[in-house]
């Protein structure tokens, strides 16, 4: 996390940063397999091998898939983050 949140109160910050991040992770995979799909299709349309829409749907599902792959990935992250948090709480360090 680019932030320091430890001192907010009830971590309210922290959650919405968070459901951000997932949700961006999400768009933007899906917009950059769409992307590639489409001007693929569009480039091998140029050279005479008109693939529409068979490279945007192949590639926006590729996109899909990434993005749920890089949610569940960055959950994962949250969570031990969270098992660490709750540990050092349960087991103050010993002074």
């Amino acid at each position: 996390m680019i932030f320091n949140l430890k001192n907010k109160s009830g971590g309210a910050l922290e959650m919405l940063l968070n459901a951000t991040t997932i949700g961006l992770h999400l768009v933007t995979a899906t917009f950059v397999g769409l992307a590639i799909g489409y001007f693929l299709d569009k480039w091998l349309c140029d050279i005479g091998w008109c693939t529409k829409p068979w490279m945007t749907i192949l590639w926006l599902v590729c996109g899909i898939a990434a993005g749920f792959k890089n949610v569940y990935l960055e959950v994962k992250r949250i969570q031990k983050a969270q098992e660490k948090d709750d540990d050092a709480r349960r087991n103050p360090p010993k002074d």
